[in-house]
């Protein structure tokens, strides 16, 4: 089980630097898994490329977050766990930077629901105020609003999203860019005289 955990956390963390949904050394990916002494999560080490990792660059902590491998966890850890805690269902979180949803994240404008997609909830995509990245408040505040939600923006920083499993998470958050996105396009394109 662990070995397939780590496995996807890579795979994930290729498919979302791939898309274009990070850049650089940012994002993180993480996957959640029973062990013998309660959750552990597999996530993404700090201050790498999600590019081109391998298994052995994967970071495992407990759910109190001591790590239980060598290397050193994202720094938004606290943020996963958080996460977990307050999601029982959830098994995956992706973190990403991506264009124009974090454009939105630094705008006043929110992505409105596009009819016929169902993975934002209510009129527009929730929101969260902006907290210092790896902060116990970020965590607190995303960790509360994604009870009711399956992903959200955190303002003047990215998106995050949820899943029963890393690669449903990792798909949601392209889909939230890809609304993001058409909606951008949207908005341009009605400027035009």
């Amino acid at each position: 089980m662990e070995k397939e955990i780590v496995k996807s956390v890579v795979e994930m963390s290729a498919y979302v630097f791939e898309r274009g949904l990070v850049s650089g050394k940012a994002g993180n990916v993480s996957a959640r898994f029973k062990g013998e002494s309660g959750d552990i999560v597999a996530i993404t080490p700090t201050l790498k490329s999600l590019a081109d990792l391998r298994e052995e660059d994967i970071v495992l902590v407990n759910e109190k977050g001591e790590v239980l491998t060598k290397g050193k966890p994202s720094s938004e850890v606290g943020m996963h766990l958080a996460i977990y805690r307050e999601k029982p269902d959830v098994y995956g979180i992706a973190h990403t930077h991506s264009p124009y949803a974090t454009g939105f994240a630094f705008s006043d404008k929110k992505i409105k629901r596009l009819e016929g997609f169902g993975a934002i909830k209510s009129e527009y995509l929730k929101d969260i105020e902006y907290f210092k990245p790896g902060s116990k408040e970020l965590a607190e505040a995303a960790s509360e609003a994604l009870k009711s939600e399956d992903a959200i923006i955190l303002k003047n920083h990215g998106v995050i999203a949820t899943g029963e499993t890393v690669k449903e998470a990792a798909a949601l958050v392209e889909f939230v860019e890809e609304i993001a996105k058409t909606q951008f396009v949207t908005h341009v394109l009605n400027s035009f005289d």
